[in-house]
């Protein structure tokens, strides 16, 4: 896992895309605050940038750095929850702008997955964590289901748990409007 780790922290800080294994699905991902990495992602994934995506983060304590202010609620929902979970907050900061909605609003999902957690910590900012799929089809379960396209358009592949069969499902999506009201978008 450590050369896939160096290897990977080393393509994201030079703008690049990453192929990886997430607490959900296998994603592609890129710096979250690098506006050309995001494009690319747009363009590997033939996606409409006005369809806006996720990122990782492996410390709530960090979220203020992105967030403009967090709802007292969302403290809750990240520490109770056992299942990986995205929440979308109002207020988004110091990323990428093609990242954030027209609404201001970015997605977090917070890992406990033992790679992508070591990744950010090594890599130190978040990353753009969308399943690895061409937009429209459906979401890869495993490494086998992601399709050539995808791998042929990434920068770097990670090796770690590629031989992992169990099949995973996307997050549950909570969305937190300004004064805390929450509207569950996926379950």
């Amino acid at each position: 896992m450590y050369d896939d780790l160096k290897k990977a922290v080393e393509v994201l800080k030079s703008g690049g895309i990453i192929l990886y294994p997430t607490d959900t699905i296998w994603g592609i991902g890129c710096d979250a605050t690098n506006v050309e990495a995001v494009k690319r992602i747009y363009e590997i994934k033939k996606r409409k940038d006005s369809k806006r995506m996720l990122i990782l983060m492996e410390n709530p304590a960090l979220l203020d750095r992105y967030v403009d202010e967090v709802p007292d609620v969302a403290w809750d929902l990240v520490e109770i929850s056992t299942t990986p979970l995205t929440v979308i907050y109002p207020g988004a900061k110091n990323l990428a702008a093609n990242l954030i909605a027209e609404d201001g609003s970015i997605g977090i999902r917070f890992t406990k997955e033992e790679f992508t957690t070591k990744l950010l910590q090594r890599f130190r900012r978040p990353i753009v964590s969308s399943s690895a799929n061409i937009s429209g089809e459906k979401s890869p379960t495993c490494f086998d289901d992601v399709a050539d396209e995808i791998k042929d358009g990434v920068d770097y592949i990670v090796e770690y748990r590629q031989d992992d069969r169990i099949p995973a499902k996307p997050s549950s999506v909570i969305k937190l409007g300004p004064s805390g009201q929450i509207d569950i978008l996926r379950k």
